[in-house]
């Protein structure tokens, strides 16, 4: 047992989704490699103020990734993690900003590029497993709308206004065309099960699939391909989307159909789905199963409370997936 090759897991997206399953398979990290390749779109808060003025690519996917998987074994580690997550609520240039953005930040301008910066980031959190950019192109995301509106940048996709509510996205792209790195490609091609999400399905997930190469890589692969969908649905994004809709988007930009599809079945709390009905946001339905895959459909969700951060500008989920529950739908598909 001892001589036989980790499976390896690759795991597409960026945010809060992907975050939760990383650190439920950290805990697996002797049994499996993981592997994150992060969306590298991020033009909102922090990450986007640092884009702007630096001129560098968007860190706040690869830091929340680099969090998720770092080592938690001492109490340095977990002061270490905090750090990282630190946000400051005060000062005129720093309000907003988050540490971990910060130290990105300085360290790409001193190693030189970005992919150095994430593999020095990796050795001092004692990251258990890797993290990969899924481009280094400077990009934005581009939506186009079934109105022929046009939108560019991350962030007024990702938050639209009001006049976006019940438009749908019929094209994503991105400006310029980002091309696959080349680790990515590797790992993707190399991998043994391949998980796209959970996480918004435009700005996070599709994201990812309209870099150059992706889904060429996720073809090449002969690894079966997960996909779990989100709780929520996105106004301006994914206004009335059941399982059905989700999973034919993504089969539109991974040009592969899901081998599996993992769907929450517990119960949302009440008060909470309230909370999100005045901003346009419901609950995911399982409204039609495709005429593939197979749907695996059972409690995901997380029933610890979730807080926003002071000086956080960005507007976070307060449902959230479980990433010990995922973990061990992952391994039980390996």
């Amino acid at each position: 047992m001892t001589n036989e090759r980790k499976k390896s897991v690759v795991v597409l997206g960026g945010g809060t989704g992907i975050h939760s399953i990383l650190r439920g398979l950290k805990k697996y990290h002797e049994a499996i490699g993981v592997t994150a390749v992060v969306n590298m779109s991020d033009s909102g808060g922090s990450t986007g103020r640092l884009r702007d003025e630096f001129g560098q690519l968007p860190m706040g996917d690869v830091r929340m990734a680099l969090i998720a998987l770092a080592r938690e074994s001492n109490q340095q580690d977990k002061l270490l993690r905090e750090l990282f997550l630190h946000r400051f609520d005060k000062g005129n240039g720093l309000y907003g900003h988050n540490f971990g953005n910060l130290f990105m930040t300085a360290l790409t301008e001193m190693l030189g590029d970005e992919a150095n910066a994430v593999k020095a980031a990796s050795n001092l959190l004692q990251v258990r497993g890797t993290v990969l950019p899924v481009t280094v192109d400077n990009i934005h995301l581009v939506a186009e709308y079934d109105d022929g509106m046009v939108l560019e940048g991350e962030h007024l996709i990702d938050e639209p206004s009001s006049d976006r509510y019940g438009h749908k996205i019929v094209k994503l792209s991105s400006n310029p065309v980002g091309k696959i790195s080349s680790e990515a490609k590797v790992a993707i091609e190399q991998a043994d099960l391949i998980v796209l999400g959970p996480g918004d399905l435009y700005s996070s997930l599709i994201s990812i699939l309209i870099i150059d190469g992706v889904s060429d890589a996720i073809k090449n692969s002969q690894a079966e391909l997960l996909y779990n969908v989100n709780l929520m649905t996105r106004p301006g994004q994914t206004d009335d989307f059941g399982l059905f809709e989700h999973v034919e988007e993504i089969v539109k930009y991974a040009d592969k159909h899901p081998d599996y599809i993992s769907f929450n079945s517990a119960k949302l709390d009440p008060k909470l789905l309230k909370h999100y009905a005045r901003k346009n946001q419901f609950p995911v339905e399982f409204n039609r199963a495709p005429e593939y895959g197979e749907i695996l459909k059972q409690d995901l969700l997380s029933q610890e409370p979730v807080q926003q951060r002071k000086g956080d500008t960005i507007k976070r989920s307060l449902l959230r997936n479980d990433g010990d529950k995922f973990a061990k739908v992952i391994l039980s598909l390996l």
